[in-house]
């Protein structure tokens, strides 16, 4: 009877987990390329969280200090002011990387944006002579 309690519970796990569907078991070898993939988006989409947004939040803050600074703003304040903004822009691509439908969506949308800040902030600096 202990034997069968212990069992029971173990199935329930194994059907919340995934590892048990239905009366059916699934070989943990067959599952495992399912569960690779999925471990493979997760980290695609840190990826893009931590270094993608890292690159999206330095661009914006070299881009806004330019733009605070043709504003009117005195440089250090343009610099900090565009600095403060960029922690923001972080963590809302962190955000926006878990949020997305897809890894690819999340990075196109993190990183599409960084490169036109990017391209943006050097054709300013070098006065759009290339």
């Amino acid at each position: 009877m202990n034997a069968a309690v212990a069992t029971d519970g173990v199935e329930k796990i194994q059907r919340r987990e995934g590892i048990v569907s239905g009366s059916e078991f699934i070989p943990t070898g067959q599952q495992s390329s399912g569960l690779g993939r999925y471990r493979v988006q997760v980290a695609l989409r840190a990826v893009a969280a931590v270094g993608g947004g890292y690159a999206l939040a330095a661009a914006s803050a070299a881009a806004g200090a330019l733009g605070f600074q043709s504003l009117g703003l005195a440089r250090p304040d343009a610099t900090l002011t565009a600095t403060m903004l960029s922690f923001v822009i972080h963590a809302i691509a962190a955000m926006w990387a878990f949020g997305c439908s897809s890894a690819v969506r999340a990075w196109a949308g993190i990183g599409l944006p960084a490169l036109a800040l990017t391209l943006f902030t050097w054709l300013w600096m070098h006065g759009g002579q290339a």
